[in-house]
């Protein structure tokens, strides 16, 4: 397969991995209500960000104490990371600050005239369990998510400080 055909292939196979994870979701909420919905995308954050971030690691073979460097790599191969918009800002030699510029979910709602998808309870989860799985070192803070008040330039964003000992 030429380079051009595989880059195609990854994109596909991202948002179909995107659609499926809207799929399960509304099945949930048309179900059981929207939040035992996200409940259950909560969960299944904490449990497939490590797990998405173990496997990439060993894609990368990156070290175990790789710092922030590592996780930059590590973000950047994210499954979503092929479909969204992100961009990194480094704050100084210990933290930086991620941003999803432009979220293929919450580009949708706002098409449709719907308000920001709440996600910052699965941030909340999501983030700090890939970092720490790239680096135990590694602490995450939201800078804001929604339903947080953000800019048109992002609509989440993480601070990621590593804490040497």
């Amino acid at each position: 397969m030429d380079r051009e055909t595989a880059i195609r292939l990854v994109k596909s196979l991202a948002i179909n991995w995107l659609a499926n994870d809207g799929i399960w979701f509304q099945a949930i909420e048309k179900k059981r209500g929207m939040n035992d919905a996200k409940r259950c995308n909560d969960t299944c954050w904490s449990r497939y960000s490590p797990f998405e971030a173990a496997r990439i690691k060993e894609l990368l073979d990156l070290p175990e104490a790789g710092g922030l460097d590592a996780l930059k790599k590590a973000l950047a191969l994210r499954m979503y990371a092929q479909i969204n918009e992100q961009s990194i800002e480094q704050t100084d030699t210990h933290t930086f600050v991620f941003y999803m510029n432009n979220c293929r979910v919450q580009a949708a709602r706002q098409r449709k005239g719907l308000r920001d998808y709440p996600c910052k309870s699965a941030g909340l989860v999501e983030y700090p369990t890939f970092a720490t799985a790239i680096d135990a070192r590694i602490r995450t803070e939201c800078v804001g998510c929604p339903p947080d008040e953000h800019p048109d330039e992002w609509f989440c964003a993480w601070k990621f400080t590593l804490v040497e000992d």
